[in-house]
């Protein structure tokens, strides 16, 4: 090479790259790759790393699907601990969703509160969700020009008073205007009218799990499917639990509708026969489904009908999750160790990595248009996490990053380990060091923010 010495090159045995693992030299300057080489090719380079034989280099992971909470409902999670968990995790990149924050980011004024929050706080990249409420509806246009990467609606009571949900006839409006807009509309799919009302339930698993019925999610998917069908919309279903309704997604991508689709670590790691009485750290909406429903979603997986994986991470304080299944909060903490997890139940299942890695880098990044993330290739950001597939633990909540210690995955005896993380060339994260530096920065729709907007 010419010219003045590169910052990096990152030497693997085993580097994703074009959807294979190869020996690769990854070359960095500026924060972003230059090239990609010879395992032993000559690089001038202010730093020749090595990765440990054994280890896979990947692309950062992408997660577009973290409720940060923070400002309104910090002691739940904050910009702080969510980033420093996702770089522990090999996340270098994640969207805030709109809620459970206070303002909900329905605004152009709250997207300011929202950026002030985070600037300067953050170890990783951060990009945020608008939201689309009755209240917005007409006027989602502002905050699409202020970068958001799309907007997310609940079809049923979100959980929190200030953000509603939209009735039907709303939610038709809503994807006819982001179809004006060529935006995303993200949707949290769930019929009000197959949902059981309902209180106090007590500890089992089973009672709660019937107030949230298979038909709540496809009654409420078919509705935006017959949306997108109808205005050409880009659409997008949230935290797929049900995969009785993986045939009318299928259906509808081949018949051309703009519809995508994800799940979450936790649907394909969990069952209900086995969640314990009480163990509401295991409650979400939609809820965790039972060992064919799961079988099913991973059959999904690997005919690509869903695109992607993300956790859902939605955190709560100890004290919100008490042992009653009705009035216990809705929301299980994985950001952390979701990849984790989802690997160990593939690799149980006889699924190589190669089959899981999309779902985690190139399926998120291209549902938020960023396409220089979860790649390692020229031009892409120098985001890379270290992976060793084969390292054994059991995860110990205290240990995460996470600000309160209450997860689902308490306690799961898992494969791999994320040793080292990387952001634009520089090593934030270590298994061994913990977080290091605050290297984030805010990233819009095709933009890079550099100033919190007025």
């Amino acid at each position: 090479m010419t010219g003045l010495p590169a910052d990096l090159v990152l030497r693997a045995p085993r580097a994703w790259v074009d959807g294979v693992f190869r020996p690769a030299a990854v070359v960095v300057r500026d924060g972003r790759i230059t090239d990609v080489l010879p395992l032993d090719a000559v690089v001038d380079a202010a730093q020749d790393h090595a990765v440990p034989d054994g280890h896979v280099l990947l692309p950062g992971l992408v997660d577009t699907h973290v409720h940060v909470n923070e400002p309104g409902r910090t002691e739940w999670e904050g910009f702080v601990s969510a980033t420093r968990a996702a770089a522990m995790g090999g996340v270098t990149t994640i969207v805030d969703m709109p809620l459970n924050s206070i303002p909900a980011t329905t605004t152009v004024q709250a997207l300011a509160v929202k950026r002030a929050s985070a600037e300067g706080r953050v170890a990783v990249d951060v990009g945020f969700w608008g939201g689309a409420v009755p209240a917005s509806l007409g006027s989602l246009d502002a905050l699409h020009d202020a970068g958001v990467h799309g907007f997310k609606c609940f079809t049923a009571p979100s959980g929190v008073d200030e953000f509603p949900h939209l009735d039907p006839v709303q939610l038709r409006a809503a994807i006819t205007e982001v179809a004006r807009l060529d935006a995303l509309l993200i949707v949290h799919a769930e019929d009000p009218e197959h949902l059981v009302p309902h209180g106090a339930l007590g500890g089992r698993y089973v009672d709660f799990l019937a107030t949230r019925p298979v038909a709540a999610e496809r009654s409420a998917i078919a509705q935006v499917i017959d949306g997108a069908r109808a205005t050409g919309a880009r659409v997008h279903v949230l935290h797929l639990s049900d995969a009785g309704a993986l045939p009318m997604i299928r259906a509808a991508k081949d018949d051309g509708v703009r519809i995508t689709v994800e799940t979450c670590p936790h649907y394909l790691s969990f069952v209900a026969a086995t969640i314990p009485d009480g163990a509401t750290a295991y409650k979400c909406c939609p809820p965790i489904r039972d060992d064919a429903n799961r079988d099913a979603l991973w059959a999904g997986v690997l005919d690509s009908t869903i695109d992607l994986v993300v956790s859902d991470h939605s955190p709560s304080t100890a004290a919100l999750k008490t042992d009653d299944w009705g009035l216990a909060w809705g929301g299980v903490a994985g950001l952390q160790v979701g990849f984790r997890a989802a690997w160990t139940e593939a690799e149980r299942r006889g699924i190589p990595l190669e089959a899981v890695l999309p779902l985690f880098t190139t399926g998120p990044a291209a549902l938020v248009g960023l396409g220089d993330r979860g790649v390692i290739a020229p031009g892409a950001v120098a985001h890379f996490a270290v992976f060793d597939p084969t390292a054994e633990s059991v995860v110990d909540v205290a240990g995460l990053e996470h600000r309160n210690p209450v997860s689902a995955f308490d306690g799961l005896h898992v494969l791999g380990s994320v040793t080292e993380t990387w952001l634009r060339g520089r090593r934030i994260a270590t298994a061994d060091g913990g977080v290091v530096g605050v290297e984030g920065s805010l990233v819009g729709r095709s933009v890079l923010v550099t100033e919190t907007p007025l």
